[in-house]
């Protein structure tokens, strides 16, 4: 985002859409702040080529904006978000009256890179629940939670924003089932297994307990001095614990390993989607990709005839000069 300042014109327009965001459609705070970063970036371009109203910009000024940016290397994710940043917000302000004509009507967004998301592997994962449950086992507090929401974070899939939103009574030990809020105030209930059942269960009734204070409120996970966890000490404890053995790590990592590992072993890819929470189910696909790529190397791995002929050639050779 840039450091310039912007006309008030624009910063204005700027507040009052995202004030509609959150009213209307719901947005989370992140987004919106995600949103109101790349209109101020967008305000600060426009200004410095004479643009100091938004009725003033038009669609090569947005493709030059694009283009500067793609010049300075910005990841073409980030891109495709401020361009529909954009569009978003031009056609809300045509809308509400506040422009003639909209200029991001054919904005296109750049393709994104379809990079298949990294996942931790089963291995690597066994060691960490390992470390996890020997720490747990003299009842320290904290350690019990920390394995609590890392069963709960892999078995479920759920991100890490709707896991450190829960409350005590989006839980159900019962059924094993945990109530979560989604993006864009979506609500589903999303299973998980008896490992974390058994976690969950511990920490709300031995360890819980002895982190309370009066500004605990319903919060299911507690930080150390009792209030609701963050989601930045889940960052810090799943990137210390899945990040130490070099691989991927961070909550969304173990988000990636449920998708993963849940189409792997045969769940449909309908039901991922809704435990994920995903709106689109091409959002979803992208894991069939890392699973399909994953038995791909395994087959080349383990196939007898899985190799190209020249590397069959070569593997005879090889036999032949050793026997």
């Amino acid at each position: 985002m840039s450091d310039e300042p912007i006309p008030a014109t624009w910063s204005s327009a700027i507040d009052d859409w995202g004030r509609r965001l959150s009213s209307a459609r719901g947005r989370s705070p992140h987004t919106i702040r995600a949103y109101a970063g790349d209109l101020r970036q967008l305000a600060a371009f426009a200004a410095s080529r004479g643009a100091g109203r938004p009725a003033e910009v038009d669609l090569e000024l947005l493709r030059d904006w694009l283009g500067a940016q793609v010049d300075a290397g910005t990841a073409m994710t980030s891109l495709a978000r401020r361009a529909a940043a954009a569009r978003g917000f031009f056609a809300d302000l045509r809308r509400t009256g506040g422009i003639d004509v909209d200029p991001a009507v054919r904005l296109r967004s750049p393709r994104a890179d379809q990079r298949l998301p990294k996942v931790p592997g089963r291995p690597q994962l066994e060691g960490v629940f390992d470390e996890l449950e020997h720490a747990a086992e003299d009842g320290d507090p904290v350690a019990v939670r920390d394995l609590a929401v890392v069963e709960l974070l892999y078995a479920s899939g759920i991100r890490v924003s709707e896991l450190t939103g829960l409350d005590l009574d989006d839980l159900d030990l019962d059924r094993c089932t945990v109530r979560v809020l989604g993006k864009g105030a979506k609500e589903r209930v999303v299973p998980f297994g008896r490992p974390a059942g058994e976690a969950l269960d511990r920490w709300r009734t031995n360890a819980r307990p002895a982190l309370v204070t009066v500004e605990s409120g319903p919060a299911l996970f507690l930080g150390v001095r009792g209030r609701r966890l963050s989601p930045r000490a889940v960052h810090a404890l799943t990137t210390r614990l899945i990040g130490a053995s070099g691989g991927p790590h961070g909550p969304h990592a173990l988000r990636h390993a449920a998708a993963t590992h849940l189409l792997d072993g045969g769940a449909d890819l309908r039901v991922v989607q809704e435990l994920l929470g995903h709106a689109s189910l091409g959002t979803t696909q992208i894991y069939t990709h890392v699973s399909v790529e994953r038995l791909r190397q395994s087959y080349a791995q383990a196939h007898p005839r899985a190799a190209a002929p020249e590397e069959r050639s070569s593997g005879s050779a090889d036999r032949a000069r050793r026997q």
